[in-house]
């Protein structure tokens, strides 16, 4: 085996590790990705679903009104010819975000949200995750 080949193999061992802590800490990392956000409702606990496998590569947009109090309601797919299974799991879990709502003169308003979702594979084992 030559440098080269020992220096790919090397890396590639030490970012296996690297990614699945990024993985145990999707929802983490998303919620701290709004911190100073003030352009609407912001995460502040998120729930992220398990869906079948062959769902991998989907994508599915949900529009929600979060209300005043960070609830999100009315929550409904948008994507044309999705699945009920992948919308029903992903909507189930979405219904469990918790949100600082959006400020209007200081005071909390309701506010329709657009989330694209994307299903992606998990790395340590047979289920797949949505995140976005």
């Amino acid at each position: 085996m030559n440098i080269k080949s020992k220096l790919t193999l090397s890396l590639g061992l030490l970012v296996a590790p690297l990614a699945l802590v990024a993985a145990d800490s999707t929802e983490k990392a998303y919620v701290e990705s709004y911190r100073n956000r003030a352009d609407g409702p912001i995460p502040t606990s998120v729930v992220k679903p398990e869906v079948s496998y062959r769902f991998a590569g989907k994508q599915v947009v949900l529009e929600f009104v979060v209300d005043a109090t960070g609830k999100p309601t009315e929550i409904k797919a948008v994507t044309p010819g999705v699945d009920t299974e992948l919308v029903n799991t992903v909507a189930e879990a979405v219904a469990r975000w918790k949100f600082s709502p959006a400020l209007v003169d200081g005071k909390p308003v309701a506010r329709k949200v657009a989330l694209p979702v994307n299903i992606v594979a998990n790395l340590d084992s047979a289920t797949r995750y949505a995140f976005n």
